[in-house]
Protein backbone atom coordinates (compact mmCIF):
# COMPACT_ATOMS: atom_id res chain seq x y z
CA UNK A 1 0.00 0.00 0.00
CA UNK A 2 1.43 3.45 -0.78
CA UNK A 3 0.57 6.55 1.18
CA UNK A 4 -0.14 9.35 -0.54
CA UNK A 5 0.74 12.90 1.42
CA UNK A 6 -1.40 16.34 0.13
CA UNK A 7 -2.95 19.26 1.47
CA UNK A 8 -6.54 19.48 2.09
CA UNK A 9 -7.07 22.20 -0.35
CA UNK A 10 -9.15 21.14 -3.44
CA UNK A 11 -6.49 21.54 -6.15
CA UNK A 12 -3.80 19.92 -3.86
CA UNK A 13 -6.61 17.17 -3.62
CA UNK A 14 -6.87 16.78 -7.72
CA UNK A 15 -3.39 16.95 -7.77
CA UNK A 16 -3.13 13.90 -4.97
CA UNK A 17 -5.70 11.81 -6.88
CA UNK A 18 -4.61 12.61 -10.07
CA UNK A 19 -1.25 10.60 -8.97
CA UNK A 20 -3.16 8.00 -7.31
CA UNK A 21 -5.10 7.42 -10.52
CA UNK A 22 -1.92 7.11 -12.37
CA UNK A 23 -0.46 4.66 -10.04
CA UNK A 24 -3.19 2.36 -9.53
CA UNK A 25 -3.52 2.27 -13.28
CA UNK A 26 0.04 0.61 -12.81
CA UNK A 27 -1.62 -1.66 -10.11
CA UNK A 28 -0.19 0.04 -6.67
CA UNK A 29 -3.04 0.04 -4.24
CA UNK A 30 -2.61 3.67 -2.92
CA UNK A 31 -4.67 5.88 -0.33
CA UNK A 32 -4.40 9.65 0.41
CA UNK A 33 -3.75 11.04 3.74
CA UNK A 34 -4.92 14.91 4.22
CA UNK A 35 -1.88 16.87 6.26
CA UNK A 36 -2.53 20.52 7.61
CA UNK A 37 0.67 22.83 6.50
CA UNK A 38 1.63 26.09 7.98
CA UNK A 39 0.24 28.09 4.73
CA UNK A 40 -3.09 26.73 5.18
CA UNK A 41 -3.46 27.92 8.67
CA UNK A 42 -2.72 31.49 7.69
CA UNK A 43 -4.60 31.76 4.82
CA UNK A 44 -5.68 35.75 6.24
CA UNK A 45 -1.81 36.40 6.57
CA UNK A 46 -0.54 38.16 4.02
CA UNK A 47 2.52 35.83 2.03
CA UNK A 48 4.70 37.93 1.97
CA UNK A 49 4.33 38.81 5.89
CA UNK A 50 4.99 34.63 6.56
CA UNK A 51 8.57 34.75 6.09
CA UNK A 52 8.95 31.28 5.84
CA UNK A 53 10.13 28.97 3.13
CA UNK A 54 8.61 25.68 2.52
CA UNK A 55 5.23 26.83 4.01
CA UNK A 56 3.04 24.45 1.85
CA UNK A 57 5.36 21.31 2.67
CA UNK A 58 7.45 21.47 6.00
CA UNK A 59 4.99 19.45 8.06
CA UNK A 60 4.05 16.95 4.84
CA UNK A 61 7.65 16.58 4.76
CA UNK A 62 7.27 15.85 8.73
CA UNK A 63 4.63 13.10 7.87
CA UNK A 64 7.56 11.83 5.48
CA UNK A 65 10.62 11.19 7.69
CA UNK A 66 8.06 9.65 10.43
CA UNK A 67 7.38 7.81 7.69
CA UNK A 68 3.47 8.16 8.35
CA UNK A 69 3.02 8.24 4.44
CA UNK A 70 5.52 7.22 1.92
CA UNK A 71 5.30 9.96 -1.23
CA UNK A 72 3.90 13.83 -1.16
CA UNK A 73 2.11 15.43 -4.36
CA UNK A 74 3.33 18.95 -4.81
CA UNK A 75 3.27 21.95 -6.93
CA UNK A 76 6.58 22.40 -7.96
CA UNK A 77 6.50 25.55 -7.16
CA UNK A 78 5.89 25.63 -3.54
CA UNK A 79 8.90 22.88 -2.87
CA UNK A 80 11.86 24.77 -1.94
CA UNK A 81 15.04 24.81 -4.37
CA UNK A 82 16.89 23.11 -1.67
CA UNK A 83 15.64 19.74 -0.20
CA UNK A 84 16.80 18.37 2.97
CA UNK A 85 19.17 15.32 2.69
CA UNK A 86 16.94 13.26 3.71
CA UNK A 87 14.23 13.63 0.86
CA UNK A 88 14.55 13.46 -3.15
CA UNK A 89 12.04 14.61 -5.84
CA UNK A 90 11.72 10.72 -7.24
CA UNK A 91 9.72 11.97 -10.03
CA UNK A 92 8.51 15.32 -12.12
CA UNK A 93 5.15 14.34 -14.69
CA UNK A 94 4.75 16.13 -17.81
CA UNK A 95 3.90 20.12 -16.64
CA UNK A 96 0.36 21.19 -18.31
CA UNK A 97 0.23 25.17 -19.13
CA UNK A 98 3.07 27.10 -16.69
CA UNK A 99 1.22 30.77 -17.53
CA UNK A 100 -0.43 33.11 -15.51
CA UNK A 101 -4.05 34.17 -16.31
CA UNK A 102 -5.95 36.52 -15.94
CA UNK A 103 -9.41 36.41 -14.89
CA UNK A 104 -12.56 39.09 -14.96
CA UNK A 105 -16.22 38.91 -14.94
CA UNK A 106 -16.09 42.18 -16.70
CA UNK A 107 -13.41 42.83 -18.62
CA UNK A 108 -12.16 40.88 -21.62
CA UNK A 109 -8.27 41.32 -20.77
CA UNK A 110 -5.79 43.04 -19.20
CA UNK A 111 -5.07 46.12 -21.60
CA UNK A 112 -9.10 46.97 -20.99
CA UNK A 113 -8.94 46.88 -17.61
CA UNK A 114 -9.84 51.35 -16.47
CA UNK A 115 -7.67 53.32 -14.80
CA UNK A 116 -7.61 52.46 -10.95
CA UNK A 117 -9.05 48.68 -11.60
CA UNK A 118 -8.38 46.32 -8.05
CA UNK A 119 -6.56 43.26 -9.36
CA UNK A 120 -6.18 40.82 -6.20
CA UNK A 121 -3.29 38.27 -6.29
CA UNK A 122 -1.17 37.41 -3.48
CA UNK A 123 1.83 37.00 -5.21
CA UNK A 124 4.42 39.57 -5.18
CA UNK A 125 6.10 38.52 -8.45
CA UNK A 126 3.18 38.86 -10.58
CA UNK A 127 2.32 42.07 -8.77
CA UNK A 128 5.97 43.42 -9.35
CA UNK A 129 5.72 42.54 -13.02
CA UNK A 130 2.47 43.72 -14.15
CA UNK A 131 3.15 46.85 -11.99
CA UNK A 132 5.40 47.41 -14.88
CA UNK A 133 2.68 47.51 -17.59
CA UNK A 134 -0.13 49.23 -16.07
CA UNK A 135 1.29 51.35 -12.53
CA UNK A 136 -2.68 52.65 -12.55
CA UNK A 137 -4.13 49.83 -11.13
CA UNK A 138 -4.59 49.31 -7.28
CA UNK A 139 -3.08 45.69 -6.71
CA UNK A 140 -4.93 43.44 -3.41
CA UNK A 141 -3.71 41.10 -1.28
CA UNK A 142 -6.03 38.02 -2.44
CA UNK A 143 -5.92 34.65 -0.63
CA UNK A 144 -8.21 31.75 -0.57
CA UNK A 145 -8.45 28.46 -2.43
CA UNK A 146 -9.38 29.28 -6.38
CA UNK A 147 -12.92 28.85 -5.95
CA UNK A 148 -12.84 31.22 -3.31
CA UNK A 149 -10.87 33.60 -4.85
CA UNK A 150 -13.04 33.75 -8.26
CA UNK A 151 -16.43 34.15 -6.33
CA UNK A 152 -15.16 37.29 -4.01
CA UNK A 153 -14.18 38.16 -7.53
CA UNK A 154 -17.24 37.41 -9.38
CA UNK A 155 -19.12 39.09 -6.57
CA UNK A 156 -17.12 42.62 -7.13
CA UNK A 157 -14.41 42.88 -4.31
CA UNK A 158 -11.79 43.09 -6.97
CA UNK A 159 -12.14 43.76 -10.78
CA UNK A 160 -10.00 40.93 -11.83
CA UNK A 161 -7.71 38.02 -10.23
CA UNK A 162 -4.32 37.06 -11.75
CA UNK A 163 -4.13 32.52 -10.95
CA UNK A 164 -1.83 30.23 -12.48
CA UNK A 165 -3.28 28.57 -15.43
CA UNK A 166 -3.00 25.34 -14.64
CA UNK A 167 -4.84 25.08 -11.64
CA UNK A 168 -8.03 26.22 -13.81
CA UNK A 169 -7.37 23.77 -16.27
CA UNK A 170 -7.15 21.19 -13.33
CA UNK A 171 -9.97 21.94 -11.54
CA UNK A 172 -12.44 22.94 -15.04
CA UNK A 173 -12.60 26.37 -13.63
CA UNK A 174 -11.70 28.37 -16.57
CA UNK A 175 -15.26 30.56 -17.58
CA UNK A 176 -13.85 33.83 -16.38
CA UNK A 177 -10.42 33.26 -17.97
CA UNK A 178 -9.87 35.82 -20.29
CA UNK A 179 -6.25 35.16 -21.29
CA UNK A 180 -2.76 33.97 -20.17
CA UNK A 181 0.15 36.09 -20.07
CA UNK A 182 3.35 35.34 -22.62
CA UNK A 183 6.47 34.32 -20.35
CA UNK A 184 7.74 37.75 -21.45
CA UNK A 185 4.80 40.08 -20.54
CA UNK A 186 4.32 38.20 -16.85
CA UNK A 187 6.86 35.53 -16.18
CA UNK A 188 5.38 32.35 -14.44
CA UNK A 189 7.31 31.43 -11.20
CA UNK A 190 10.01 28.43 -11.34
CA UNK A 191 8.18 24.89 -11.65
CA UNK A 192 4.60 26.48 -12.17
CA UNK A 193 2.39 24.02 -13.96
CA UNK A 194 4.37 21.60 -12.97
CA UNK A 195 3.76 19.09 -10.17
CA UNK A 196 6.73 17.01 -7.67
CA UNK A 197 6.38 13.88 -6.28
CA UNK A 198 8.71 13.97 -3.15
CA UNK A 199 9.88 10.58 -1.17
CA UNK A 200 12.54 9.54 1.18
CA UNK A 201 15.81 9.24 -0.35
CA UNK A 202 16.65 5.58 1.06
CA UNK A 203 13.26 4.50 -0.16
CA UNK A 204 14.09 2.75 -3.14
CA UNK A 205 10.69 0.71 -3.54
CA UNK A 206 9.19 3.75 -4.05
CA UNK A 207 11.38 5.51 -5.89
CA UNK A 208 11.47 2.99 -8.53
CA UNK A 209 7.68 2.88 -8.78
CA UNK A 210 7.58 6.48 -9.55
CA UNK A 211 10.10 6.36 -12.35
CA UNK A 212 7.07 5.44 -14.40
CA UNK A 213 5.50 9.14 -13.89
CA UNK A 214 8.93 10.40 -14.81
CA UNK A 215 8.87 13.61 -17.75
CA UNK A 216 12.34 14.09 -18.50
CA UNK A 217 11.78 17.44 -20.84
CA UNK A 218 10.29 18.85 -17.64
CA UNK A 219 12.60 18.13 -15.09
CA UNK A 220 15.23 19.27 -17.60
CA UNK A 221 13.40 22.33 -17.98
CA UNK A 222 11.88 22.88 -14.41
CA UNK A 223 15.71 22.03 -12.78
CA UNK A 224 16.99 24.71 -15.20
CA UNK A 225 14.16 26.86 -13.46
CA UNK A 226 14.94 25.61 -10.17
CA UNK A 227 18.92 26.31 -10.04
CA UNK A 228 18.25 29.93 -11.50
CA UNK A 229 15.90 30.79 -8.21
CA UNK A 230 18.34 29.06 -6.32
CA UNK A 231 21.40 30.92 -7.26
CA UNK A 232 18.95 34.19 -7.01
CA UNK A 233 18.57 33.40 -3.37
CA UNK A 234 14.50 33.28 -4.09
CA UNK A 235 11.64 31.46 -2.37
CA UNK A 236 8.14 31.15 -4.03
CA UNK A 237 7.55 34.78 -2.55
CA UNK A 238 10.64 36.79 -4.02
CA UNK A 239 9.66 38.71 -7.29
CA UNK A 240 11.61 36.22 -9.34
CA UNK A 241 10.14 34.68 -12.70
CA UNK A 242 11.56 31.96 -14.51
CA UNK A 243 10.66 29.80 -17.19
CA UNK A 244 12.34 27.25 -19.38
CA UNK A 245 10.65 25.08 -21.76
CA UNK A 246 11.78 23.24 -25.14
CA UNK A 247 12.21 24.76 -28.30
CA UNK A 248 9.91 23.28 -30.76
CA UNK A 249 11.75 20.75 -33.02
CA UNK A 250 15.05 20.45 -31.53
CA UNK A 251 16.54 19.39 -28.45
CA UNK A 252 17.38 22.72 -27.19
CA UNK A 253 15.73 24.76 -24.74
CA UNK A 254 14.77 28.86 -24.51
CA UNK A 255 14.82 30.33 -20.93
CA UNK A 256 13.59 33.56 -19.78
CA UNK A 257 14.04 35.20 -16.11
CA UNK A 258 12.51 38.11 -14.75
CA UNK A 259 13.70 39.63 -10.96
CA UNK A 260 11.22 43.34 -10.70
CA UNK A 261 11.16 45.69 -7.80
CA UNK A 262 8.31 44.92 -6.02
CA UNK A 263 6.87 48.73 -6.05
CA UNK A 264 6.79 48.52 -9.51
CA UNK A 265 10.22 50.81 -11.48
CA UNK A 266 13.00 48.51 -12.27
CA UNK A 267 12.41 45.24 -13.71
CA UNK A 268 15.60 42.92 -14.97
CA UNK A 269 15.18 40.70 -17.90
CA UNK A 270 17.28 37.81 -19.47
CA UNK A 271 16.24 35.73 -22.23
CA UNK A 272 18.33 32.77 -23.87
CA UNK A 273 16.82 31.13 -26.94
CA UNK A 274 17.89 27.37 -28.11
CA UNK A 275 20.27 26.90 -25.52
CA UNK A 276 21.72 22.97 -25.31
CA UNK A 277 23.56 21.30 -22.93
CA UNK A 278 23.23 20.85 -18.83
CA UNK A 279 20.04 21.93 -17.30
CA UNK A 280 21.66 23.28 -13.89
CA UNK A 281 24.40 25.18 -15.97
CA UNK A 282 21.58 26.90 -18.11
CA UNK A 283 20.25 28.32 -14.77
CA UNK A 284 23.23 29.33 -12.99
CA UNK A 285 24.14 31.05 -16.47
CA UNK A 286 20.64 33.34 -16.36
CA UNK A 287 21.09 33.88 -13.07
CA UNK A 288 24.65 35.40 -13.31
CA UNK A 289 23.38 37.30 -16.16
CA UNK A 290 20.17 38.88 -14.20
CA UNK A 291 22.60 39.57 -10.99
CA UNK A 292 25.25 41.54 -13.42
CA UNK A 293 22.40 43.20 -15.13
CA UNK A 294 21.18 44.93 -11.45
CA UNK A 295 19.02 42.27 -10.08
CA UNK A 296 21.31 41.90 -7.23
CA UNK A 297 20.65 45.66 -5.94
CA UNK A 298 16.80 44.85 -6.20
CA UNK A 299 17.16 41.24 -4.35
CA UNK A 300 19.51 43.19 -1.46
CA UNK A 301 17.16 46.07 -1.02
CA UNK A 302 14.39 43.54 -0.24
CA UNK A 303 16.31 41.81 2.18
CA UNK A 304 16.76 44.78 4.30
Amino acid sequence: MMRIGSRGSQLALWQANHIADRLRSLGHEVVIEVIRTTGDAMQHVAFAKVGSKGMFTREIEEALRENLIDLAVHSLKDLPTELEAAFAIAAIPERVDPRDAFLSARHESFAALPAGARVGTSSQRRRAQLRAHRDDLQFEEFRGNVDTRIRKMVEGQVDAIILASAGLERLGLTEYRRECFAPQILCPAAGQGALAIETRADDARTMDAMLALEHAPTRHAVTAERVALGALGGGCQVPIGVHCAPAPGTDAYSIVGVVAAPEGGQVIRVEYEHQQGDAAELGQKLAEELLRQGARSILEAMAL
